[in-house]
């Protein structure tokens, strides 16, 4: 049962998939008058949403059923789709909770342990996918060309990605990062974190993290396509503790 709860969006999507699959092949092969099962894989759709939103074959009771039902079927999943991406499902790390303790290398090797700067210095951790992506790249030159407004904060800023340190190393001297960059090759920081990001965590989450010198988080800020708005929020924060 606790494995039902924990994974209840991946098996009512594969639940539903089943049938839409089905239906959606069948229409396929009617719109596309063929019997082959490799239509389901051709990068064909015009015929197919024309078939599936206006009427080909008027007085085709065959042709009505399937659209109706692939209709319907897709509905529902589209409707599960959104639900699941406007639900918070997150767990782990909560506005308000203390910051986990974690231990990782920076892009120059070296073990950067936070327990280190805990106490010292407020924190800006922000998550992202990954190295020199064009999203990334704007994000961590954001966070570079604010690093004086962030330091006058009293504020460090860490990236955490999961490649390699020496794909760090390459992205920071690249754009010419001033600041600390962290391999979490297994993930395991992200996912004490809780930033695994949506799609079943196949597209590793955008999230930043503002922490107080007391090691409390004050605010997240999830957003996966607003880049730079990452920077901008961390700042407005930093700016209320003054």
């Amino acid at each position: 049962m606790e494995y039902i709860i924990k994974n209840i969006w991946f098996i009512l999507f594969i639940v539903w998939g089943l049938p839409l699959g089905y239906y959606r092949s069948r229409f396929r092969k009617l719109v596309y008058r063929t019997d082959s099962w490799t239509i389901n894989i051709k990068p064909v759709f015009w015929t197919e949403l024309r078939g599936l939103f206006g009427n080909l074959f008027p007085g085709n009771k065959e042709y009505s059923k399937s659209r109706n039902f692939y209709l319907f079927y897709l509905s529902v999943y589209t409707l599960l789709f959104i639900v699941y991406m406007n639900t918070d499902t997150k767990k782990g790390v909560l506005v308000g909770d203390k910051v986990p303790s974690f231990e990782l290398q920076d892009q120059y090797g070296k073990p950067f342990v936070l327990d280190s700067v805990l106490g010292k210095k407020n924190l800006v951790i922000y998550f992202y996918p990954k190295d020199d992506s064009p999203g990334c790249t704007k994000e961590a030159c954001s966070f570079r060309d604010q690093y004086e407004v962030f330091r006058d904060a009293d504020a460090l800023i860490i990236g955490i990605s999961a490649q390699s340190v020496s794909s760090h190393l390459e992205f920071a001297k690249k754009h010419r990062l001033n600041y600390t960059l962290l391999s979490d090759s297994d993930n395991k920081v992200r996912k004490a974190f809780g930033a695994e990001g949506k799609i079943f965590g196949l597209i590793p989450g955008r999230i930043t993290y503002v922490i107080s010198k007391k090691g409390e988080v004050l605010y997240i800020f999830n957003s996966q396509v607003q880049a730079e708005k990452h920077v901008d929020e961390a700042l407005r924060i930093l700016k209320q503790l003054k």
